[in-house]
């Protein structure tokens, strides 16, 4: 885990590698998931992360 300001991130913490994790949090009734690759970090409503999940299912 790469970030340093992962303090209130941990709790919602889905999956992580050495390099990469995913975590999901609540914003205005929300679900957002935030995907941290390195220095990049998407954000992601359900309806996108559903859509990037079938995405890489796809991807042989």
């Amino acid at each position: 885990m790469n970030s340093n300001n992962r303090s209130e991130e941990d709790e919602g913490i889905i999956a992580e590698t050495e390099s990469y994790f995913v975590w999901q949090s609540e914003e205005e009734g929300e679900l957002v998931f935030h995907l941290e690759l390195g220095g990049v970090t998407l954000h992601m409503t359900s309806e996108e992360w559903d859509e990037l999940v079938e995405l890489m299912k796809a991807v042989p």
